[in-house]
């Protein structure tokens, strides 16, 4: 058994999840015991609990707890990258929406997970390197869920990657997601403020409201919302602007409300699933605004997949009825 040891994050590895690191520098430990070091507290960053998907900087100090010593056993070498396809390069700038010198934007299609998992093999992360024209891989800087659709956006250097991931952290992006609701909400704008903590076994967990007073890992949570568009009792279109970054936070909040998201049979269950309904998340990215280089915001856009067009179109909507599509309808601060 080791003991106490503190390490710092290299610059190669900014942007990584928490639990990727720990992975990757403690390759033999049980992907059960690591979940357990995690949510006891027991791995600490720069001083503070951390959650296990948040996003590392270069430099960062991470408590290591004591560990078996067969969690220190060096990692196998990795196998090499498989050369891409000329069809998953095509894909992959196909998928293209903006690109400056720093940065490139992506508009993410439902059913594409963004990091590989058991049993994933095809996966975004895997395919950026199509995206290098002779130069890094881009990095990614943030995740989408499998699921949902919309803006992604990479960094083409590590140095990059470390500015935008620090933006993230920070709370110094603004992002707008689009999102269909079973029923809706009664009001046509509010802000839903409940903390959400885990539940369930490693692998299968859900995020639902918990008192942080009763739960250790429950972590506070704010969404405001804006009903674009109603389809009577149905469903409603709405914007959803996120104020913290937790795990399904939006799923959560929504079905914590009594409006699910349609399609989001995890959270909203059989209600989720109206009859004759599109099938699919309808949950998409709509913007993204960026801290730019030069003290002006970078805002990108990406438009709604067919399957969220289908869902607007099956429930009689074609354009938003009340103010609230972009940012722009919103405060910079809430």
């Amino acid at each position: 058994m080791s003991g106490v040891e503190e390490r710092k994050v290299a610059p190669e590895e900014a942007g990584w999840r928490l639990d990727r690191w720990v992975k990757t520098h403690f390759p033999g430990l049980p992907f059960a015991r690591l979940q357990k070091l995690l949510r006891t507290g027991q791995f600490r960053v720069d001083g503070k609990r951390p959650e296990a998907g948040q996003r590392l900087m270069a430099g960062q100090r991470i408590r290591v707890p004591p560990l078996p010593a067969e969690a220190t056993n060096p990692p196998p070498a990795p196998a090499a990258p498989r050369p891409l396809s000329a069809a998953d390069r095509a894909f992959v700038r196909s998928l293209v929406i903006y690109e400056d010198e720093r940065l490139i934007a992506l508009a993410k299609p439902p059913g594409l997970a963004v990091q590989g998992g058991t049993g994933t093999t095809r996966h975004l992360d895997a395919l950026l390197s199509g995206l290098a024209k002779g130069g890094e891989k881009p990095r990614l800087v943030h995740r989408l869920d499998r699921d949902t659709s919309g803006v992604l956006v990479v960094a083409k250097t590590a140095a990059v990657a470390r500015e935008l991931g620090f933006a993230f952290q920070q709370h110094r992006v603004r992002k707008l997601y689009w999102a269909i609701l079973v029923g809706g909400p009664t009001r046509n704008e509010g802000v839903i403020e409940l903390p959400l903590g885990k539940r369930g076994p490693p692998g299968r967990e859900k995020v639902e409201p918990a008192a942080p007073e009763e739960d250790e890992w429950a972590r506070w949570a704010k969404t405001e919302f804006k009903v674009l568009a109603r389809a009577g009792k149905v469903a409603a279109w709405v914007a959803l602007l996120p104020r913290t970054g937790r795990t399904h936070q939006l799923r959560a909040h929504c079905a914590a409300i009594g409006a699910p998201i349609l399609g989001d049979g995890k959270y909203g269950g059989k209600a989720a699933h109206p009859k004759g309904a599109p099938r699919g998340l309808m949950l998409h990215a709509r913007e993204l605004e960026l801290p730019g280089p030069k003290g002006r915001p970078l805002r990108i856009t990406a438009e709604p997949p067919p399957a969220f067009r289908e869902a607007l179109a099956w429930l009689g909507l074609d354009r938003p009825e009340l103010p609230g599509a972009s940012l722009a309808d919103w405060p910079a601060e809430g």
